[in-house]
């Protein structure tokens, strides 16, 4: 009887595997890589009042961005805005994370989909909740007042305080979720080494908690730094027409202005700003980890 190696075994799985990948990858290629190529086609375009898009091959979309002090600060605000709530939700998500990953309770679960529940909500939704809170006759103004704490309500709509409360609330379970799988993978036991051999919560949570929770803490990162990004209902509800950031900025040029190829140049300038600070926070944060 012949027997089969195990380097023809093995190489068939991988070349199943490889079929098994192609799906996917034609539908990314189709449904992703096609429509952001010409995207970045009608970017090379000319606008002309009257004509829509005339065809053409210049940059002059790129560098009527690049020489508009008001493109420059908004693209520099949503970029501020992102950061914020990045770090905002990495130093809020970590302790419940660390929490919902330890605990040994029955309500575990509960606690679990009371972080995922506000996910089943809408961001329009949410933020047009945050409105009713936040405007001057709103519920905080209104408990404020009543109180006696304060005499004139207080500005908080249309603000970019307003903003990032929004952001926060929206990118926060992201965060947790992602933070609490990894954390479950890392023993238990290794805390208690580290506690054992003389270490005190911060130092293990430095030299042991945090080198091991670093991929959950990088996929975290990125995912909210993105998601902030690319944020429209938070910023357009709670912002106003005055604070505008570049999802919003994008839409109008689209929608309202009907200047697809600047906004086609804003959409790529928006989506390699993302890529590009992305990539960037995860090659430092790597290599000070080393």
């Amino acid at each position: 009887m012949s027997t089969i190696a195990p380097e023809a075994v093995a190489g068939g799985r991988t070349r199943l595997a490889g079929l098994l990948v192609v799906p996917a990858t034609l539908f990314v290629a189709l449904m992703l890589i096609g429509p952001l190529a010409i995207l970045f086609r009608y970017s090379l375009n000319k606008f002309v009042p009257g004509q829509f898009m005339v065809d053409a091959l210049v940059i002059e979309n790129y560098i009527k961005f690049f020489t508009d002090g008001y493109y420059l600060n908004v693209l520099i605000r949503t970029v501020r805005v992102s950061v914020i709530c990045t770090l905002a939700c990495l130093v809020m998500g970590f302790p419940l994370a660390y929490v919902l990953a330890r605990t040994q309770s029955r309500f575990k679960n509960l606690l679990v989909i009371a972080v995922v529940l506000p996910l089943f909500v809408g961001n329009a939704v949410r933020a047009a909740g945050w409105m009713t809170a936040f405007g001057s006759r709103g519920a905080l103004n209104a408990s404020l007042m009543g109180l006696g704490l304060i005499d004139q309500p207080l500005e908080i709509m249309y603000t970019e305080n307003a903003v990032l409360i929004g952001i926060i609330a929206v990118n926060l379970p992201f965060m947790v979720l992602t933070l609490q799988s990894v954390i479950e993978g890392i023993p238990r036991n290794v805390e208690e080494a580290a506690f054992s051999l003389g270490a005190n919560p911060p130092v293990m949570f430095r030299r042991v908690l945090w080198p091991l929770a670093l991929p959950g803490i990088l996929a975290g990162t990125i995912l909210t730094f993105i998601l902030a990004m690319n944020a429209y209902a938070t910023p357009v509800l709670l912002g106003g027409p005055k604070f505008q950031t570049m999802g919003p900025l994008v839409y109008g040029q689209f929608a309202q202005q009907n200047n697809w190829p600047f906004g086609a140049a804003i959409s790529f300038i928006l989506m390699t700003a993302t890529i590009v600070l992305t990539m960037t926070a995860n090659f430092i944060v790597r290599r000070r980890s080393r």
